[in-house]
């Protein structure tokens, strides 16, 4: 049914919008840098599974923005600064510990899967930013005349998400990589992530 409508969206207008959030998913924001500090720390896989936490999380704020609820969080400042300071928080939390784990040692026990994916989507779901932006950007690519909204919304929404979790995974994974490549020669790597985490909590709260 949501795929139905969205053959109705002109093939053009379809590509310009999977284009632009390629575009957008691909700048260094606060999921890149989330996935690329998580890579840093744990390695590839970690990185990608932050990744993935990072796509259901946007998921989240797409099913808000469909059931109107994005727009109703958004007209509540006391709400956005609530969750803009608890996501703050919890990121001061990762970067703490970041600070104070072990330094990376490959005969350790790697971290559980679902942790890491439980951070990623933790990270996205306290932020309040991708609420306002899919605000902003969904509807822009919406119309009547192709079928009812929700719809689309939906579909456009999942879309954005897909592709915004493939890149952010790919951020993660190669920062993993990278900091395995480095593992050798460099033994700051967990205090590299928690600066990481640190400046994201920062940026968070910063008008």
């Amino acid at each position: 049914m949501i795929w139905d409508t969205l053959a109705n969206i002109p093939a053009p207008q379809l590509a310009a919008f999977i284009t632009g959030g390629l575009v957008l998913n691909a700048a260094p924001g606060q999921d890149v840098m989330f996935a690329t500090a998580a890579g840093i720390q744990g390695g590839p896989r970690d990185g990608a599974l932050a990744g993935l936490g990072v796509g259901l999380g946007v998921l989240v704020h797409v099913g808000l923005s469909v059931l109107g609820l994005g727009a109703l969080i958004a007209a509540h400042p006391e709400a956005l600064a609530a969750i803009r300071w608890a996501g703050a928080g919890y990121l001061l939390l990762l970067a703490w510990r970041a600070w104070n784990a072990p330094p990376p040692d490959p005969g350790r026990k790697p971290s559980r899967r679902g942790d890491v994916v439980r951070r990623g989507f933790l990270s996205n779901l306290l932020n309040p930013k991708p609420v306002l932006f899919l605000l902003a950007f969904l509807p822009q690519f919406t119309s009547p005349a192709y079928g009812p909204v929700w719809q689309q919304l939906a579909g456009l929404g999942a879309i954005f998400a897909a592709t915004g979790t493939l890149v952010t995974m790919g951020y993660g994974a190669a920062a993993g990589w990278l900091g395995l490549r480095l593992a050798g020669r460099l033994g700051l790597l967990n205090r590299i992530a928690a600066v990481m985490f640190a400046g994201l909590a920062v940026r968070l709260v910063a008008r």
